[in-house]
């Protein structure tokens, strides 16, 4: 089992910029895939971008350019660096954590975009 515990959302105006993080624990397997995903009231969670243990990355369309995914495998550690930020962007955004036993998801921390 794995454990995911996320950290750096709040409240931004447009234009700005905020680094979400994600720890995982427990059972870490060396083959795995940490994703960011987001989700608005009504709407399908969306993939957001992500990273491999090998440090492969892949990034929605909507946010290529302005996010990038990086990740600290000794710390078992993801980022999401988010700049140019706009209303669009609000939700609330969930690590996911992928390996051979399945998915793990984090509690979620809610990103909000003013204008």
């Amino acid at each position: 089992q794995v454990q995911l515990v996320e950290s750096g959302g709040g409240l931004v105006q447009a234009g700005g910029s905020l680094t979400l993080s994600c720890a995982a624990s427990g059972s870490i397997l060396l083959i795995n895939a940490m994703d960011w995903y987001r989700q608005t009231p009504g709407k399908q969670r969306e993939l957001v971008a992500r990273i491999t243990s090998l440090g492969t990355t892949n990034y929605a369309d909507s946010v290529k350019g302005r996010f990038t995914i990086s990740r600290d495998n000794a710390k078992n550690t993801g980022f999401l660096q988010m700049n140019s930020l706009n209303p669009g962007d609000t939700a609330v955004y969930y690590c996911n954590w992928k390996d051979i036993r399945g998915d793990y998801w984090g509690q979620g921390t809610q990103v909000t975009v003013s204008s």
